[in-house]
């Protein structure tokens, strides 16, 4: 027998026996996408620094797009949760009255400094195309640019090795801090010691793990749609590079998320019948089907062949952007699963809230939407300012 609750959130129906105070899902689509947009930051960061810190040369062409590409969504990453509290304006509390011991407040404090670090890297990275527009620009243009250079249009050779050691700097320091900032979102989960789904040391890893996948499909997908629609050439080479990296961090994911359901059923605590009748329940459409055999078993087999067989340049272009796609929605799938899966528990242990969201409201499908909308419009906004690619009549450029 089950029974709907409608909530502010969406629509919930209940199956056996489940406590009062477990009916509403109070995480709802906003925090399903503070971690999706933050793991997308964290692994297009992680793309540029392939380049600048490990110089993998093949990623020249992506490099620096990857940065503003990842400025773009950390520009959204702080909306979800403004939209979710009941008073926003409250997040200054973090920094007015700091709380060490505070895992959440410590986001505030991660995201800040990430935030200056990707900025100067930025910044650094584009001095000389900056110096050169600042020379071509008339009126507020000028002036921007000039801004944007620190009012210095020094291009000698000493000038320009140093920004390169800077660019090092910020590239090796910045990977931990992607790190940090997207493990910590599965630090979150797993402390929660009273969810059998989220309390398990994996989870940071497996965060971090679909970051990094999340953060190389959007920049191969994306990359490849403005390449077409602007009518640019898109670098093979760079695609299959791409490819390779993503194939090898999907494994690693795909491999620990397996694992941490094969643990959980090897185990078989207490908590493994509540668990199955979750896995097996409610969340059997959205995990076993969508997220584990459509969207991560044919991925897993398709960037097996494009890495592993010499297949014609047409080829490669014509299914890196669908395995790209795909992989994305398998890592706001997993998203999914385990935001909105670990309150699908009741605490009776004896029942299930089946949980669709609504269309209208700060946390319903359109709010989603236009959040996810949101870092494309200011891609777009910061392509004006700052060119997107690298080309061979600016051998200067790092």
């Amino acid at each position: 027998m089950s029974v709907g609750v409608h909530h502010a959130e969406g629509v919930v129906s209940l199956a056996n026996y489940v406590f009062p105070n477990d009916v509403h899902i109070h995480w709802s689509l906003m925090i399903v996408l503070y971690p999706y947009i933050t793991g997308i930051v964290a692994g297009a960061f992680i793309v540029s620094s392939l380049y600048h810190v490990f110089g993998i040369r093949d990623l020249k062409p992506i490099s620096r797009y990857s940065l503003i590409f990842a400025l773009a969504f950390l520009c959204c990453a702080t909306w979800p949760l403004l939209l979710h509290l009941g008073h926003p304006e409250r997040a200054f509390s973090m920094f007015l009255t700091p709380n060490p011991t505070s895992a959440m407040a410590g986001f505030g404090y991660i995201y800040t400094a990430y935030l200056i670090l990707l900025v100067h890297e930025i910044l650094f990275i584009y001095r000389p195309t900056m110096v050169a527009l600042w020379q071509q620009s008339k009126g507020i243009m000028r002036g921007i640019y000039a801004f944007l250079s620190f009012f210095n249009n020094n291009l000698s050779r000493e000038s320009l090795e140093l920004d390169h050691k800077i660019i090092n700097f910020l590239a090796g320091i910045g990977i931990p801090m992607a790190c940090v900032l997207h493990g910590y979102v599965g630090f979150i989960f797993g402390g929660i010691k009273a969810n059998p789904l989220w309390a398990t040391p994996l989870m940071p890893v497996i965060f971090l793990l679909s970051a990094c996948v999340s953060g190389i499909a959007g920049i191969i997908f994306s990359y490849m749609l403005i390449k077409k629609f602007s009518g640019g050439t898109i670098d093979v080479a760079c695609i299959r590079t791409s490819l390779k990296f993503l194939w090898g961090f999907f494994i690693l994911d795909f491999v620990f998320e397996m694992l941490e359901v094969f643990t959980h059923y090897y185990m078989s605590t207490h908590h493994w019948h509540v668990l199955e009748n979750l896995l097996w329940g409610p969340l059997y459409t959205t995990y076993w089907t969508l997220q584990v055999k459509v969207f991560s078993v044919i991925p897993f087999i398709l960037l097996g062949i494009l890495c592993l067989v010499k297949l014609k340049d047409r080829i490669i272009l014509f299914f890196a952007p669908i395995v790209s796609l795909m992989i994305l929605a398998q890592v706001l799938l997993m998203r999914w699963n385990v935001v909105i899966g670990g309150q699908l528990m009741s605490n009776s242990t004896r029942g299930q809230v089946f949980f669709t969201p609504e269309w209208a409201g700060r946390e319903g499908i359109i709010a989603a939407i236009i959040v996810m909308t949101a870092p494309l419009v200011i891609l777009f906004i910061l392509s004006r300012i700052f060119p997107l690619w690298i080309h061979e009549e600016q051998p200067q450029e790092t």
